[in-house]
């Protein structure tokens, strides 16, 4: 069922609202990374010397250089860790578009959403973000022992916390956040499931740039499934 509900949010791709999100979380991701990276340039600039005297060497120049180009090859080598974490946590803050957009199609009728202020969704994101860093921070002493099941882990990781924050804003907003989370913990292991399967693709450069977008609405689908199953089937 969960690749059901993917291969509906993969059929929407097409829709106007999802590429404004998709071109939003891209573009305030290079943007983000862009910034980083010249605040780095300009440190090397103001605080490192052009050169050194090094005992029995002797003066030696151009270190800001090899600083300059160390620093653009470390970029580009973290920039395929933090394209995860920031875009999705961009597209958290317009996650509610997203699933409108599919409300609107697949689920009409239904009364207004709750949503939320721009402010609250400021600072979900900011926390999301802070959690995605962090955790995958911590998770690269588990990669130094999981050898040849790295991917594994990685997936593992980031499917828990992107399953948990995408299906609890999705639900929050139609039902509140406490009984949002009510539903996640019923239904934790397919919720960690899906996490999973949207962050597997996350791993490949290009293809991750799509992902969050598709996860949203995936996990819209996955809500409204497993809330109309527990309606039929009330605890």
């Amino acid at each position: 069922m969960i690749f059901s509900d993917f291969a509906k949010a993969l059929g929407q791709l097409s829709d106007p609202r999802f590429r404004r999100v998709m071109l939003l979380g891209v573009g305030l991701t290079l943007a983000l990374l862009v910034g980083v990276y010249a605040g780095f340039l300009w440190v090397i600039q103001v605080f490192i010397p052009d050169s050194v005297n090094i005992p029995l060497v002797g003066p030696v120049g151009g270190l800001d250089t090899l600083l300059s180009v160390g620093s653009a090859l470390l970029m580009v080598g973290l920039s395929v860790f933090l394209m995860m974490p920031v875009a999705s946590a961009f597209t958290s803050l317009f996650l509610d578009d997203v699933a409108q957009a599919v409300e609107d199609r697949h689920y009409p009728g239904l009364p207004p959403a709750q949503g939320q202020s721009f402010g609250d969704a400021a600072i979900d994101t900011l926390n999301f973000f802070a959690l995605l860093v962090t955790v995958n921070v911590l998770a690269l002493i588990l990669y130094a022992f999981a050898g040849p099941f790295i991917p594994v882990v990685f997936w593992a990781v980031n499917g828990l916390l992107l399953g948990r924050e995408y299906f609890t804003l999705v639900a929050a907003r139609r039902m509140g956040r406490k009984e949002a989370k009510a539903l996640r913990k019923r239904h934790w292991l397919t919720v960690w499931w899906a996490g999973g399967l949207m962050a597997a693709p996350l791993s490949i450069p290009l293809v991750n740039l799509l992902i969050p977008v598709l996860g949203a609405a995936t996990f819209t689908h996955l809500f409204h499934r497993l809330h109309a199953l527990e309606q039929r089937n009330p605890r």
